[in-house]
């Protein structure tokens, strides 16, 4: 039986090479979640040489036995948390002609996503890429709006020169395929739900925020940042304070906004970063989750909040539109309507028995997203594209015999 076909576990494993900008312990969806894959990966027995920025204070590749190769990089304009590595194609065309990978995994689009992308390219090594970040989107919240095109561009060429680009939502999919993306599949993201889960909440952390009993706590988790608007969210929690005044307020993360945010408010329960089981507690402590961001490609957060059973508003696109329903276990907003998001933080806050039966079915929502569907549908497309290139160079080969005889 050929390899490329048997069944998951039973299949030859494949040298993968995953490009990255932002890996753990960096603290942001993407970096979460390239490293849940590339542990997946070796957990299923795949040869994985991740390729990364030096990150900051690091003098070399973490321990574990994970193949790494780690660049130089600078810290992005605005976001200057995370950073653009840097290396020459030449790098990669070195590294890869000694030993070649059966795929390279592009997870960021930066220079060293942009690099990578010609190595493989001239080596003849399929390119899978990920779109992972609407950074087109992001320009105008910084002042920048006309270099939206530019960056739209950008971000269609380099994925146009991948052998595919892996989307979260079949909502990404149509929105990247009407700017000229081609090649665009779907792979969607999980939840651990063992880790967020409503057994993680804590009276002694929901003491810390002035809690005394059953008074209502409204979350944010997230960048504190321009693009996450989060000025609905003030708006929506302020607008639950005025009807329940025992309300508390709590924001997880960190971010350029954050100062003004704590001068502005300081009520607010401001917890900066949060990791781990230390985030889940965090979650499951709180009942009612606010994100009005409008610029995720899918919103991690949302299914976290989802499996630690809290009662979400969200509008009605990503992750929110793909894993709830509206009225049934969250309340969904039209996209972009703001005055409709906080109607409905007002009713979550007259409605304590609108708040438990969210919260319930919420949990049972998250319990049908797992990681492990998400990475059989990666593992899938991986030797899809492998197996395509190993049949066009088989094909190559015969036609260069035929014209040889």
């Amino acid at each position: 039986m050929d390899t490329l076909t048997q069944r998951p576990g039973a299949r030859s494993a494949l040298r993968v090479a995953v490009v990255t900008e932002t890996y753990p312990p960096e603290i942001n969806g993407v970096a979460r979640t390239v490293g849940l894959m590339v542990e997946a990966l070796c957990d299923r027995g795949h040869d994985v040489q991740l390729i990364r920025p030096r990150q900051r204070k690091e003098r070399g590749p973490s321990d574990g036995g994970l193949e790494e190769r780690l660049v130089s990089g600078l810290p992005i304009p605005f976001y200057r948390h995370l950073q653009m590595g840097f290396a020459p194609p030449r790098m990669f065309h070195r590294e890869w002609a000694k030993r070649r990978p059966d795929v390279v995994h592009v997870v960021t689009e930066g220079p060293l996503g942009w690099a990578a992308v010609g190595a493989a390219r001239r080596l003849g090594i399929p390119i899978c890429s990920d779109f992972h970040t609407n950074f087109h989107s992001y320009s105008p919240y910084y002042g920048v709006g006309v270099f939206s095109g530019i960056v739209s561009r950008y971000l269609r060429v380099l994925h146009n020169r991948t052998d595919c680009t892996l989307v979260p939502t079949g909502e990404v999919q149509s929105n990247l395929e009407a700017l000229a993306f081609e090649r665009v599949r779907v792979v969607g993201r999980g939840v651990d739900s063992w880790l967020f889960s409503p057994a993680r909440r804590s009276e002694r952390l929901r003491a810390t925020w002035g809690c005394r009993g059953n008074e209502t706590v409204a979350l944010y988790v997230g960048r504190l940042a321009p693009e996450k608007n989060l000025r609905v969210f003030v708006e929506g929690a302020l607008a639950m304070r005025a009807i329940d005044t025992n309300l508390r307020v709590v924001l997880v993360g960190d971010g350029p906004q954050s100062a003004e945010l704590r001068a502005r408010h300081p009520d607010f329960v401001f917890a900066g970063m949060r990791t781990g089981r230390d985030l889940a507690e965090h979650y499951a402590s709180a009942d009612v989750f606010l994100f009005p961001s409008t610029t995720e490609t899918f919103g991690n957060v949302t299914l976290e909040a989802m499996a630690s059973g809290l009662a979400v508003v969200a509008y009605k696109y990503a992750a929110a539109r793909q894993y709830l329903r509206h009225e049934v276990s969250a309340l969904l907003a039209p996209v972009g309507d703001g005055a409709a998001f906080v109607g409905m933080a007002e009713r979550l806050a007259k409605d304590r028995d609108l708040v438990s039966r969210l919260r319930s079915e919420a949990r049972r929502a998250a319990e049908g997203a797992s990681w492990k569907r998400a990475f059989d549908d990666l593992e899938r497309v991986l030797r899809s594209i492998v197996g395509a290139n190993r049949s066009e160079l088989g094909e190559l080969r015969e036609d260069s015999v035929h014209v040889e005889t």
